[in-house]
């Protein structure tokens, strides 16, 4: 049951893109009689058209073409299953567990305006409901408002959050907030972090700032880089995760507003291009609604709105 309501709650995010994909997709499979090169042509420009990128789709028709010869596809419902295996496999690929190990650090980074705040909130409330002790550091001081926020998911996640005066240093709070993990033994201190990556010099010494102040105030601490990403700007999302990877060490990704848009797509070309994680992908506006990633269950949402029995 636990896994069919996880399936349901994907799928239903994906619903934008999964009628943008499947559509496509499906008028193609329905207009040919028989699988040829004409097929494998609209198909890739369906998954171009889907976010996916053009990288990427040329990649997974390629793969396609080899899979529908050596195991002698010869149906449109064959074809389609072969397309959802060929994108889990490609996502599955760049996956690897998520263990944050205790004590740890999470430094969420991201451009003003993916949700960075949100989700820092949503990731402090599963982390409490899996009884983890969590801290939160609003070391974003010059985005106005970023700490009042914070604050209101704070308390909506029952976390206690340290916080400085607007502008003031985020290496400050970075070190009153390990301290702070450190006297309450928390076993996760979220570092919220500023998201101007027009200035690319500034945000890079920034980080490593904080990275330096981390590393001497919390040595012990497992460290993670989750980079924090709007899936509604599609193709954008994918530069900005390439230029986010020139400034820091990223171990995972969230990908915010799922259900908002039909750009889902973009998910395997961050998969296939980057070999970065997907750690999370937000499917609603509730607190619970930022699921951990599974990569089957997402390939079978781009295409199906049941699971399989």
């Amino acid at each position: 049951m636990e896994k069919k309501g996880f399936f349901s709650k994907i799928a239903a995010g994906l619903a934008k893109t999964r009628q943008n994909l499947a559509e496509s997709v499906g008028n193609v499979l329905k207009s040919f009689t028989k699988i040829n090169e004409e097929l494998f042509e609209e198909l890739e420009e369906a998954l171009i058209l889907a976010d996916c990128g053009v990288e990427t789709s040329v990649a997974i028709i390629n793969s396609l073409r080899k899979r529908v010869k050596s195991e002698k596809i010869d149906s449109a419902e064959g074809v389609k299953d072969a397309l959802v295996a060929i994108i889990s496999e490609m996502i599955e690929s760049a996956a690897s567990p998520l263990n944050i190990a205790n004590p740890a650090v999470l430094l969420i980074i991201g451009v003003n305006g993916v949700g960075k705040t949100t989700t820092i909130g949503k990731l402090a409330a599963n982390f409490t409901n899996d009884d983890k002790k969590v801290v939160l550091a609003a070391a974003d001081t010059f985005r106005a408002a970023a700490i009042d926020q914070l604050q209101v998911w704070a308390d909506r996640a029952s976390v206690p959050l340290i916080k400085h005066q607007e502008n003031s240093d985020p290496g400050a709070v970075v070190f009153d907030a390990c301290a702070a993990a450190k006297a309450r033994s928390a076993d996760l201190l979220i570092v919220d972090t500023a998201g101007r990556l027009h200035n690319k010099k500034n945000l890079m010494e920034e980080l490593r700032k904080i990275s330096r102040i981390i590393e001497r105030e919390h040595p012990n601490a497992h460290r993670e880089t989750f980079l924090v990403l709007d899936a509604t700007t599609g193709q954008n999302a994918l530069q900005q995760a390439k230029l986010f990877t020139e400034i820091a060490e990223i171990s995972g990704i969230v990908l915010t507003k799922l259900d908002g848009t039909a750009k889902g797509g973009m998910v395997v070309a961050i998969a296939n291009e980057l070999a970065i994680p997907v750690r999370y992908i937000g499917v609603g506006e509730q607190i619970d609604d930022l699921q951990p990633f599974d990569a089957q269950a997402f390939a079978r949402g781009l295409f199906y709105e049941e699971i399989a029995e």
